[in-house]
Protein backbone atom coordinates (compact mmCIF):
# COMPACT_ATOMS: atom_id res chain seq x y z
CA UNK A 1 0.00 0.00 0.00
CA UNK A 2 1.34 3.41 -1.00
CA UNK A 3 1.65 5.81 1.91
CA UNK A 4 -0.05 9.13 1.25
CA UNK A 5 2.07 12.20 1.89
CA UNK A 6 0.84 15.76 2.35
CA UNK A 7 3.63 18.06 1.20
CA UNK A 8 3.21 21.66 2.32
CA UNK A 9 6.83 22.76 1.85
CA UNK A 10 6.19 24.75 -1.31
CA UNK A 11 4.01 24.99 -4.39
CA UNK A 12 7.10 23.94 -6.35
CA UNK A 13 6.87 20.30 -5.19
CA UNK A 14 4.51 19.19 -7.95
CA UNK A 15 4.55 16.38 -10.47
CA UNK A 16 3.65 16.74 -14.18
CA UNK A 17 0.09 15.68 -14.96
CA UNK A 18 -0.61 13.01 -17.54
CA UNK A 19 -1.71 15.74 -19.93
CA UNK A 20 1.65 17.49 -19.47
CA UNK A 21 3.58 14.27 -20.06
CA UNK A 22 1.57 13.54 -23.21
CA UNK A 23 2.14 17.07 -24.51
CA UNK A 24 5.87 16.79 -23.85
CA UNK A 25 6.06 13.48 -25.72
CA UNK A 26 4.17 14.87 -28.71
CA UNK A 27 5.81 18.30 -28.84
CA UNK A 28 7.01 19.55 -32.22
CA UNK A 29 10.55 20.77 -31.63
CA UNK A 30 13.54 22.40 -33.30
CA UNK A 31 16.55 24.43 -32.14
CA UNK A 32 15.29 27.32 -30.00
CA UNK A 33 18.72 28.95 -29.75
CA UNK A 34 18.43 29.38 -33.51
CA UNK A 35 14.89 30.69 -33.01
CA UNK A 36 13.33 27.70 -34.75
CA UNK A 37 11.40 25.76 -32.10
CA UNK A 38 7.70 26.03 -33.08
CA UNK A 39 6.29 24.91 -29.72
CA UNK A 40 8.39 27.49 -27.87
CA UNK A 41 7.28 30.16 -30.31
CA UNK A 42 3.60 29.31 -29.85
CA UNK A 43 3.90 29.25 -26.06
CA UNK A 44 5.77 32.55 -25.90
CA UNK A 45 3.19 34.16 -28.16
CA UNK A 46 0.40 32.89 -25.89
CA UNK A 47 2.09 34.27 -22.76
CA UNK A 48 2.61 37.62 -24.45
CA UNK A 49 -1.10 37.66 -25.30
CA UNK A 50 -2.20 36.76 -21.77
CA UNK A 51 -0.01 39.44 -20.19
CA UNK A 52 -0.79 42.08 -22.81
CA UNK A 53 2.85 42.52 -23.83
CA UNK A 54 4.50 42.47 -27.26
CA UNK A 55 6.78 39.50 -26.76
CA UNK A 56 7.88 36.78 -24.34
CA UNK A 57 10.91 34.60 -23.67
CA UNK A 58 11.05 31.19 -21.97
CA UNK A 59 13.85 30.87 -19.39
CA UNK A 60 14.96 27.98 -17.16
CA UNK A 61 14.07 29.61 -13.83
CA UNK A 62 12.50 32.59 -12.13
CA UNK A 63 15.86 33.65 -10.73
CA UNK A 64 17.30 33.81 -14.23
CA UNK A 65 14.19 35.60 -15.45
CA UNK A 66 14.55 38.33 -12.84
CA UNK A 67 18.29 38.60 -13.39
CA UNK A 68 17.89 38.95 -17.15
CA UNK A 69 15.17 41.55 -16.68
CA UNK A 70 17.18 43.67 -14.27
CA UNK A 71 20.32 43.49 -16.43
CA UNK A 72 18.36 44.35 -19.58
CA UNK A 73 16.97 47.50 -17.99
CA UNK A 74 20.20 48.37 -16.14
CA UNK A 75 22.64 47.97 -19.03
CA UNK A 76 25.02 50.70 -17.83
CA UNK A 77 27.57 50.05 -15.09
CA UNK A 78 26.73 51.99 -11.94
CA UNK A 79 22.99 51.50 -12.33
CA UNK A 80 20.77 51.21 -9.27
CA UNK A 81 17.49 49.39 -8.71
CA UNK A 82 14.91 50.26 -6.05
CA UNK A 83 13.32 47.16 -4.51
CA UNK A 84 11.80 45.91 -1.27
CA UNK A 85 14.03 44.92 1.61
CA UNK A 86 12.28 41.53 1.87
CA UNK A 87 11.81 40.99 -1.87
CA UNK A 88 12.80 37.69 -3.41
CA UNK A 89 15.25 39.38 -5.79
CA UNK A 90 17.04 40.97 -2.85
CA UNK A 91 16.84 38.12 -0.32
CA UNK A 92 16.77 34.85 -2.21
CA UNK A 93 18.52 35.12 -5.59
CA UNK A 94 22.13 34.92 -4.45
CA UNK A 95 22.76 38.62 -5.01
CA UNK A 96 22.98 37.98 -8.74
CA UNK A 97 22.11 41.51 -9.82
CA UNK A 98 25.24 42.69 -7.99
CA UNK A 99 27.66 39.78 -8.34
CA UNK A 100 26.94 39.20 -12.02
CA UNK A 101 25.43 42.45 -13.23
CA UNK A 102 27.17 45.11 -11.16
CA UNK A 103 23.76 46.61 -10.33
CA UNK A 104 23.43 48.33 -6.96
CA UNK A 105 20.33 47.46 -4.88
CA UNK A 106 18.69 50.35 -3.00
CA UNK A 107 16.19 48.82 -0.63
CA UNK A 108 12.98 50.35 0.65
CA UNK A 109 11.14 48.82 3.59
CA UNK A 110 8.38 46.42 2.64
CA UNK A 111 5.14 46.96 4.53
CA UNK A 112 3.29 43.91 5.96
CA UNK A 113 1.13 43.86 2.81
CA UNK A 114 4.15 43.67 0.50
CA UNK A 115 3.95 47.25 -0.73
CA UNK A 116 6.56 49.97 -0.37
CA UNK A 117 5.40 53.47 0.57
CA UNK A 118 5.21 55.61 -2.57
CA UNK A 119 6.91 58.56 -0.90
CA UNK A 120 9.78 56.32 0.20
CA UNK A 121 10.22 55.07 -3.36
CA UNK A 122 10.35 58.66 -4.63
CA UNK A 123 12.83 59.61 -1.91
CA UNK A 124 15.10 56.71 -2.91
CA UNK A 125 15.41 57.81 -6.56
CA UNK A 126 18.84 59.16 -7.46
CA UNK A 127 19.74 60.78 -10.77
CA UNK A 128 23.29 61.18 -12.03
CA UNK A 129 23.16 64.96 -11.96
CA UNK A 130 24.20 67.82 -9.68
CA UNK A 131 26.34 67.48 -6.57
CA UNK A 132 25.79 63.73 -6.29
CA UNK A 133 26.93 62.91 -9.81
CA UNK A 134 30.40 61.91 -8.66
CA UNK A 135 29.24 59.93 -5.65
CA UNK A 136 25.99 58.05 -6.26
CA UNK A 137 24.79 55.32 -8.59
CA UNK A 138 21.98 56.23 -11.00
CA UNK A 139 18.51 54.82 -10.43
CA UNK A 140 17.17 53.14 -13.54
CA UNK A 141 14.62 50.60 -12.32
CA UNK A 142 11.96 49.88 -9.70
CA UNK A 143 11.03 46.27 -8.87
CA UNK A 144 7.80 45.03 -7.30
CA UNK A 145 6.82 41.47 -6.31
CA UNK A 146 3.28 40.16 -6.77
CA UNK A 147 2.26 38.13 -4.87
CA UNK A 148 4.77 39.06 -2.17
CA UNK A 149 6.22 35.85 -0.76
CA UNK A 150 7.73 37.01 2.52
CA UNK A 151 4.54 38.88 3.33
CA UNK A 152 2.63 35.61 3.19
CA UNK A 153 1.49 35.71 -0.42
CA UNK A 154 -0.12 39.13 -0.18
CA UNK A 155 -1.48 40.66 -3.40
CA UNK A 156 -0.44 44.09 -4.63
CA UNK A 157 -3.61 45.78 -5.90
CA UNK A 158 -3.69 47.16 -9.42
CA UNK A 159 -4.22 50.72 -8.15
CA UNK A 160 -0.94 50.54 -6.24
CA UNK A 161 0.96 49.10 -9.20
CA UNK A 162 -0.42 51.86 -11.42
CA UNK A 163 0.81 54.50 -8.96
CA UNK A 164 4.30 53.00 -8.89
CA UNK A 165 4.22 52.89 -12.69
CA UNK A 166 3.36 56.59 -12.77
CA UNK A 167 6.30 57.33 -10.46
CA UNK A 168 8.65 55.32 -12.67
CA UNK A 169 7.45 56.98 -15.85
CA UNK A 170 7.62 60.51 -14.42
CA UNK A 171 11.25 59.95 -13.38
CA UNK A 172 12.33 58.22 -16.59
CA UNK A 173 12.64 54.82 -14.90
CA UNK A 174 11.48 51.31 -15.82
CA UNK A 175 9.22 49.07 -13.75
CA UNK A 176 9.78 45.32 -13.44
CA UNK A 177 7.37 43.00 -11.64
CA UNK A 178 8.58 39.74 -10.17
CA UNK A 179 5.33 37.96 -10.92
CA UNK A 180 6.36 34.48 -9.85
CA UNK A 181 2.79 34.01 -8.58
CA UNK A 182 1.07 36.69 -10.65
CA UNK A 183 -1.71 34.29 -11.61
CA UNK A 184 -2.45 33.75 -7.89
CA UNK A 185 -2.70 37.51 -7.48
CA UNK A 186 -4.95 37.80 -10.53
CA UNK A 187 -7.33 35.11 -9.27
CA UNK A 188 -7.44 36.45 -5.70
CA UNK A 189 -8.01 40.06 -6.80
CA UNK A 190 -10.39 39.21 -9.64
CA UNK A 191 -8.26 41.30 -12.02
CA UNK A 192 -7.02 39.92 -15.37
CA UNK A 193 -3.26 39.46 -15.58
CA UNK A 194 -2.87 41.88 -18.48
CA UNK A 195 -4.59 44.64 -16.48
CA UNK A 196 -2.60 43.83 -13.35
CA UNK A 197 0.74 44.29 -15.15
CA UNK A 198 -0.23 47.05 -17.58
CA UNK A 199 2.05 49.59 -15.89
CA UNK A 200 5.07 47.28 -15.96
CA UNK A 201 7.80 47.38 -18.60
CA UNK A 202 8.66 43.75 -17.89
CA UNK A 203 7.27 40.84 -15.87
CA UNK A 204 8.68 37.47 -14.89
CA UNK A 205 6.15 34.66 -14.47
CA UNK A 206 7.00 31.34 -12.81
CA UNK A 207 5.44 28.29 -14.42
CA UNK A 208 6.68 25.68 -11.95
CA UNK A 209 5.07 26.98 -8.75
CA UNK A 210 1.29 26.90 -8.32
CA UNK A 211 0.75 26.26 -12.02
CA UNK A 212 2.59 22.95 -11.69
CA UNK A 213 4.81 22.87 -14.79
CA UNK A 214 7.98 20.84 -14.22
CA UNK A 215 10.44 23.53 -15.31
CA UNK A 216 10.66 27.14 -16.30
CA UNK A 217 9.57 30.74 -16.19
CA UNK A 218 8.77 33.29 -18.85
CA UNK A 219 9.61 36.98 -19.07
CA UNK A 220 7.45 39.39 -21.04
CA UNK A 221 7.84 42.94 -22.31
CA UNK A 222 8.29 44.95 -25.46
CA UNK A 223 9.87 43.36 -28.52
CA UNK A 224 12.98 45.50 -28.05
CA UNK A 225 13.24 44.37 -24.42
CA UNK A 226 12.90 40.69 -25.34
CA UNK A 227 15.45 41.01 -28.15
CA UNK A 228 18.01 42.25 -25.60
CA UNK A 229 16.89 39.67 -23.04
CA UNK A 230 17.43 36.84 -25.52
CA UNK A 231 21.11 37.81 -25.82
CA UNK A 232 21.49 37.87 -22.03
CA UNK A 233 19.78 34.49 -21.73
CA UNK A 234 22.46 33.05 -23.99
CA UNK A 235 25.21 34.82 -22.01
CA UNK A 236 23.95 33.30 -18.76
CA UNK A 237 23.75 29.80 -20.20
CA UNK A 238 19.97 29.74 -20.44
CA UNK A 239 19.69 29.09 -24.15
CA UNK A 240 18.28 25.58 -24.62
CA UNK A 241 17.87 23.65 -27.85
CA UNK A 242 14.68 21.56 -28.18
CA UNK A 243 13.00 23.51 -25.40
CA UNK A 244 9.56 22.93 -26.89
CA UNK A 245 9.44 19.78 -24.76
CA UNK A 246 9.31 21.99 -21.67
CA UNK A 247 7.13 24.68 -23.23
CA UNK A 248 4.54 22.04 -24.10
CA UNK A 249 4.14 21.16 -20.42
CA UNK A 250 4.08 24.84 -19.47
CA UNK A 251 1.29 25.48 -21.98
CA UNK A 252 -0.82 22.72 -20.41
CA UNK A 253 -0.09 24.15 -16.94
CA UNK A 254 -1.39 27.58 -17.92
CA UNK A 255 -4.34 26.12 -19.81
CA UNK A 256 -5.47 23.69 -17.11
CA UNK A 257 -4.34 24.96 -13.73
CA UNK A 258 -5.05 28.69 -13.57
CA UNK A 259 -8.71 27.85 -13.03
CA UNK A 260 -7.74 25.67 -10.04
CA UNK A 261 -5.82 28.34 -8.13
CA UNK A 262 -8.96 29.59 -6.37
CA UNK A 263 -9.27 26.16 -4.77
CA UNK A 264 -5.66 26.41 -3.57
CA UNK A 265 -6.58 29.68 -1.89
CA UNK A 266 -9.64 28.06 -0.32
CA UNK A 267 -7.53 25.19 1.04
CA UNK A 268 -5.04 27.64 2.51
CA UNK A 269 -7.86 29.40 4.38
CA UNK A 270 -9.17 26.05 5.66
CA UNK A 271 -5.68 25.16 6.87
CA UNK A 272 -5.28 28.53 8.57
CA UNK A 273 -8.67 28.18 10.24
CA UNK A 274 -7.68 24.78 11.62
CA UNK A 275 -4.33 26.03 12.89
CA UNK A 276 -6.08 28.92 14.62
CA UNK A 277 -7.86 26.39 16.85
CA UNK A 278 -4.57 24.97 18.17
CA UNK A 279 -3.57 26.95 21.27
CA UNK A 280 0.18 26.47 20.64
CA UNK A 281 -0.04 28.37 17.34
CA UNK A 282 -0.99 31.92 16.37
CA UNK A 283 -2.15 32.76 12.87
CA UNK A 284 -3.72 35.89 11.41
CA UNK A 285 -6.62 34.64 9.31
CA UNK A 286 -6.94 37.98 7.52
CA UNK A 287 -3.37 37.61 6.22
CA UNK A 288 -4.20 34.54 4.13
CA UNK A 289 -5.01 35.95 0.70
CA UNK A 290 -3.63 33.31 -1.66
CA UNK A 291 -1.94 29.93 -1.24
CA UNK A 292 0.43 30.66 1.67
CA UNK A 293 -0.14 30.26 5.40
CA UNK A 294 2.39 31.70 7.85
CA UNK A 295 1.88 30.92 11.52
CA UNK A 296 3.90 31.45 14.70
CA UNK A 297 4.61 28.96 17.44
CA UNK A 298 3.46 30.39 20.76
CA UNK A 299 4.70 27.51 22.94
CA UNK A 300 8.35 28.10 24.00
CA UNK A 301 8.91 24.34 24.26
CA UNK A 302 8.37 23.85 20.53
CA UNK A 303 10.75 24.90 17.76
CA UNK A 304 10.05 24.91 14.03
CA UNK A 305 12.60 22.18 13.42
CA UNK A 306 11.08 19.96 16.10
CA UNK A 307 7.60 20.49 14.70
CA UNK A 308 8.84 19.57 11.21
CA UNK A 309 10.25 16.34 12.58
CA UNK A 310 7.00 15.46 14.33
CA UNK A 311 4.96 16.21 11.22
CA UNK A 312 7.25 14.16 8.99
CA UNK A 313 6.64 11.09 11.18
CA UNK A 314 2.99 11.52 10.27
CA UNK A 315 3.74 11.94 6.54
CA UNK A 316 3.25 15.70 6.51
CA UNK A 317 6.13 17.69 5.06
CA UNK A 318 6.51 21.37 5.93
CA UNK A 319 9.21 24.03 5.96
CA UNK A 320 10.17 26.36 8.81
CA UNK A 321 10.44 30.07 8.12
CA UNK A 322 12.51 30.70 11.26
CA UNK A 323 12.94 29.18 14.71
CA UNK A 324 9.37 30.15 15.64
CA UNK A 325 7.71 30.85 12.30
CA UNK A 326 6.25 28.31 9.92
CA UNK A 327 5.38 28.46 6.22
CA UNK A 328 2.85 26.22 4.52
CA UNK A 329 1.95 26.41 0.83
CA UNK A 330 -1.04 24.84 -0.90
CA UNK A 331 -0.81 23.77 -4.54
CA UNK A 332 -3.59 22.41 -6.70
CA UNK A 333 -1.19 20.49 -8.88
CA UNK A 334 0.25 18.75 -5.84
CA UNK A 335 -3.05 17.83 -4.23
CA UNK A 336 -4.37 16.45 -7.49
CA UNK A 337 -1.32 14.26 -8.03
CA UNK A 338 -0.48 12.97 -4.58
CA UNK A 339 -3.26 13.20 -2.05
Amino acid sequence: MVTKVVDLRSDTVTKPSEAMRAAMAAAEVDDDVLGADPTAQRFEAEMARITGKEAALFVPSGTMGNLISVLTHCDTRGSEVILGDTSHIHMCENGGISTIGGVHPRTVRNNPDGTMDIDMIVAAIRHHVGAGALHYPTTRLICLENTHGRSGGKCLPVEYIDKVGEVAQSHGLKLHIDGARIFNASVALGVPVDRLVRAADSVSVCLSKGLGAPVGSVIVGSKAFIDKARILRKTLGGGMRQVGVLCAAAYVAVRDNVAKLADDHRKAKVLADGLKKIKQFTVDLTSVETNMVFFDIADPRITSDKLCQLLERRNVLAMPGSSKRFNSVCSTAFFICLV
